[in-house]
């Protein structure tokens, strides 16, 4: 299966959309804790740098890896479920060969 090849029948786009908003949204909530934990460490100036600079490499890692593109989509999702955001049950209903690449991508 030719990555750029890939079709999206309209289910799998429903399935697909869903799978990346739920994984967007735990990656984002946790990194919300994570921010009021290091926030109420903040005492000098200092300390405001280190949050600001965290904060820009997150957006940065963030912005980058939620890619809603369907090209990347498998790629995306591989990612996701690799770093636990995602699981592969929440992906039940694609095609199958979209998801063993998507779990041979994980493995990687």
């Amino acid at each position: 299966m030719q990555v750029n090849d890939v079709h999206w029948s309209d289910a799998e786009q429903n399935i697909a959309q869903q799978a990346f908003h739920n994984a967007y949204e735990r990656e984002t909530q946790a990194l919300i804790q994570e921010i009021q934990e290091h926030a109420s460490r903040v005492s000098t100036l200092e300390d405001i740098w280190q949050l600001h600079n965290f904060l820009s490499a997150r957006r940065h890692e963030i912005d980058g890896k939620y890619d809603y593109s369907y090209p990347a989509l498998l790629f995306v999702f591989a990612t996701l479920v690799k770093q636990g955001w995602l699981h592969l049950d929440e992906l039940t209903g694609l095609d199958k060969g979209k998801l063993a690449k998507i779990a041979s991508l994980a493995r990687m």
